[in-house]
């Protein structure tokens, strides 16, 4: 699954030692999910999301849509 890590970090001017610190991971795992070199968990790409403010999908490169998915209220009805 190539990912857009690469690409958000740079565009926000992060260092891979800063994103790794987001993330709770070392440097090196960062570095390779950056890569495509090892699957990222589910739950690190929803810091990632979360953080950029921008969706799951986007990161794993599903759609070139970068607005995060509204948010779903319950419906009590």
């Amino acid at each position: 699954m190539q990912t857009r890590l690469k690409e958000l970090r740079e565009d926000h001017d992060l260092t891979q030692e800063f994103c790794a610190r987001i993330a709770y991971i070392s440097k090196n795992s960062y570095i390779r999910y950056e890569k495509d070199e090892r699957m990222i968990p589910l739950d690190t790409i929803k810091l990632f999301a979360k953080y950029y403010n921008t969706s799951i999908d986007y990161i794993a490169n599903l759609t070139d849509k970068k607005e995060p998915y509204p948010n779903k209220k319950d419906d009590k009805n």
